[in-house]
């Protein structure tokens, strides 16, 4: 409509790769549920939610233990990057 102004408000830098760190981890997760189940994580959007729905769902499967750890350092060696490199080189080597 004219005349009609819609205050947008100021994304930082911070909270862009932020944003970008939330999405890769919960990325990673969908990928190690099975393909089975992965309908049912789907609708969750936030990585800390999805990693404790899938702990209660798979909490005693061995398989699913081995999958999370892997996944874990997957992650780990994905985001730890020496110091000297800026964060901007770490998201473009992901």
């Amino acid at each position: 409509m004219e005349g009609v102004m819609t205050a947008m408000p100021i994304t930082t830098v911070e909270k862009k790769a932020q944003r970008r760190l939330e999405v890769k981890a919960r990325s990673n997760l969908i990928i190690g549920i099975p393909n089975e189940h992965q309908l049912n994580f789907n609708s969750i959007k936030d990585a800390k939610l999805l990693l404790e729905a899938v702990k209660k769902r798979f909490g005693g499967n061995a398989a699913t233990k081995k999958t999370q750890r892997n996944l874990l350092k997957q992650q780990y060696e994905n985001f730890s990057a020496p110091s000297s490199k800026m964060l901007d080189q770490t998201f473009d080597r992901l």
